[in-house]
C-alpha cells in the first residue's frame, strides 16, 4: 500500500516520512518544493495517484484571519482528489482543543479543516496532538520584553514530535477511524511553569512573570487545550526531553 505525506518538508511531515520508510512502507512525499500545491490543485492528482492512504500535516503560513481560507482550499482540493484517486484513509494533522477556543482564528480555521473532512467523501482519521514541547520556546519568545518572559497561566500538556509521528503512522497504517485519536505528554503544566523549566533547564538571564492576557496563549481557556479522558499520552516527559534539546 502506497502512502503519500503531503507536506512533507514541514517539522511533523519530514519525520513521519522517514518513520514510514523505516518500517518498510512506499511513501511518496509531497509539497510545493516537489510540484505539489493543495492551493492551486497543481500536481495533486498526480500525486495521489495509486495511493491508499494520504497524510495532510500542511500548516497555514499565519495563525490570523487568512488561515481559514488557506484551510478550506486546501483541504477541499485534497480531499476532491483523494475521492478521484480512489484513496481509502485521509489522515489529518490537527489540534487537541481547538472547538474550546473560539476566539483564536488559527483554531477555528483548523476546526472548519476537521469539519471538512468530517463531511468529505473519504474515510478519515483525525489525530489531535497537544502543543509540541519544541514550540515551548518560540511560545516564550513571543512575549519576551528585554530579560522579562509574560505569561498567562493556561495549562499546556506538552507532547514530544516523535510521540505524534507514531500515532500518525499508526493511523495510516491501520483502517480509517471516521473520528478522532488525540494525542498528549504525559504531564500537565501551567505556561509560566514551563517557562520556568525550560530556563532552570537553559539559563539565558530571563525571568518569568504572569500575565493572564500576554500572547496567544492568553487568549485561551484555562484548560481548554487539555486532552479529553482517554486520549494517548506519549512516553516521553518534558524534563526528560529539556535533557536532550538545547
Amino acid at each position: 500500500m502506497k502512502i503519500a505525506v503531503v507536506g512533507a518538508g514541514g517539522f511533523v511531515g519530514s519525520r513521519l516520512v522517514k518513520k514510514l520508510r523505516s518500517e518498510g512502507h512506499e511513501v511518496t512525499a509531497h509539497d510545493r518544493s516537489t510540484g505539489v500545491d493543495l492551493l492551486t490543485g497543481e500536481g495533486v492528482p498526480e500525486a495521489l495517484a495509486g495511493a491508499g492512504v494520504v497524510v495532510n500535516t500542511i500548516d497555514a503560513p499565519s495563525f490570523d484571519e487568512a488561515a481559514v481560507p488557506f484551510f478550506r482550499t486546501t483541504t477541499e482540493t485534497l480531499l476532491n482528489a483523494a475521492d478521484r484517486a480512489g484513496v481509502g484513509n485521509v489522515v489529518l494533522l490537527s489540534i487537541v482543543g481547538i472547538d474550546q477556543v473560539p476566539d483564536v482564528e488559527y483554531y477555528r480555521a483548523k476546526l472548519e479543516q476537521e469539519r471538512l473532512l468530517e463531511a468529505g467523501p473519504v474515510p478519515y482519521t483525525i489525530v489531535r496532538a497537544t502543543q509540541f514541547m519544541d514550540f515551548v520556546e518560540p511560545i516564550m519568545s513571543w512575549t519576551t520584553s528585554g530579560d522579562t518572559v509574560r505569561l498567562p497561566t493556561t495549562r499546556l500538556q506538552p507532547v514530544a514530535v516523535e510521540d505524534v509521528v507514531a500515532t500518525l503512522a499508526e493511523a495510516a497504517t491501520t483502517p480509517p477511524r471516521n473520528g478522532i485519536v488525540n494525542i498528549a505528554g504525559p504531564d500537565i503544566f501551567p505556561l509560566d511553569e514551563l517557562a520556568r523549566l525550560t530556563l532552570s533547564a537553559h539559563p539565558d538571564g530571563r525571568k518569568v512573570l504572569i500575565d493572564e492576557a500576554a500572547g496567544l496563549f492568553g487568549q485561551v481557556p484555562r484548560d481548554a487545550l487539555i486532552a479529553p479522558p482517554g486520549a494517548r499520552l506519549g512516553a516521553m516527559s518534558y524534563e526528560q526531553w529539556l535533557q536532550h534539546h538545547d
